[in-house]
């Protein structure tokens, strides 16, 4: 039992805002790539296999991450007692486990088409690279975007096997949408980040965080509007438009607090709620 706490605690499966965060994208591209006049079987099928998908890959990125960042969780108070960087489980254990996670994976992705299970391939580096970034730029958090948001084409592409303007311009908005709310997420370990040498866009621009972060959502709103005109979808979506619009910029950037680390936590997790809002908007606009 000891162990199987270890290995939740170690892959966050408690914390499901890191594989929901990472679901939403996946789902919002099959559904606006889907035609609901066919049966429904796909869809759902689809969906599952999405989760399940990023459930798996979120766990397995969690262990990398931890296996390489153990030298700098020992020095940042939120992270020091993560199992790898406590000694808790070993590197080695880190590894095999990662290891599993990313072969049962494989066996979810092997369900969709040729052209997705290749460019699902090609996204792997991306995924097991990200903690390195942090080494050498102020702008890991795009790198995160670009690899978070991946799953958005996948999406669209496991419906239809080209691709399109549409989830383009979704994939520009949605990487955007990243870079702000793990900017968010930054502030809380801005202090220790800075005395060990780490980088974050949360660092770049703490002098002026409200300017960039309105410019990072503004970006993903317009692009979610593009795509609505794009795909021709109904009134519904733009009604339900107007409570993402508040969602983002009432709820989210107006009461965020940069310099208290749970107003930060808050607003990144209300992410999740946004990222169904951006779900169901597409889903009735479709229907």
């Amino acid at each position: 039992m000891n162990q199987l706490n270890l290995f939740i605690e170690l892959t966050r499966l408690k914390k499901p805002i890191g594989y929901m965060l990472l679901f939403w994208p996946c789902v919002w591209g099959l559904t606006i790539a889907y035609n609901f006049s066919d049966n429904l079987n796909t869809y759902i099928f689809y969906f599952i296999l999405f989760f399940l998908g990023s459930v798996l890959m979120r766990s397995a990125g969690c262990i990398v991450n931890d296996i390489l960042d153990k030298k700098f969780d020992k020095k940042v108070k939120r992270t020091k007692n993560r199992p790898i960087a406590s000694g808790k489980v070993s590197v080695n254990l880190g590894l095999f486990y990662s290891t599993i996670l990313c072969v049962l994976a494989f066996l979810v992705l092997i369900n969709f088409n040729f052209f997705t299970i290749v460019l699902a391939l090609a996204s792997m580096p991306l995924a097991f690279t990200y903690p390195l970034m942090k080494r050498f730029t102020y702008w890991p958090q795009l790198f995160l975007g670009i690899t978070f948001n991946y799953g958005l084409v996948l999406g669209w592409t496991s419906i239809n096997p080209s691709i399109t303007i549409a989830p383009l311009v979704f994939y520009f908005g949605a990487i955007f949408w990243t870079l702000g709310y793990d900017t968010i997420y930054g502030f809380q370990d801005i202090k220790d980040d800075e005395i060990i040498g780490l980088k974050s866009t949360s660092i770049k621009f703490k002098s002026n965080p409200y300017i960039f972060l309105n410019i990072c959502y503004s970006i993903f709103f317009i692009a979610f509007l593009i795509v609505g005109f794009l795909m021709e979808l109904n009134k519904y979506f733009f009604l339900i438009t107007i409570l993402i619009f508040c969602q983002i910029f009432f709820f989210q950037i107006k009461r965020l607090k940069v310099k208290i680390a749970s107003s930060c936590l808050q607003t990144f997790k209300s992410n999740n709620f946004l990222g169904l809002l951006v779900f169901a908007s597409i889903l009735l606009g479709k229907i």
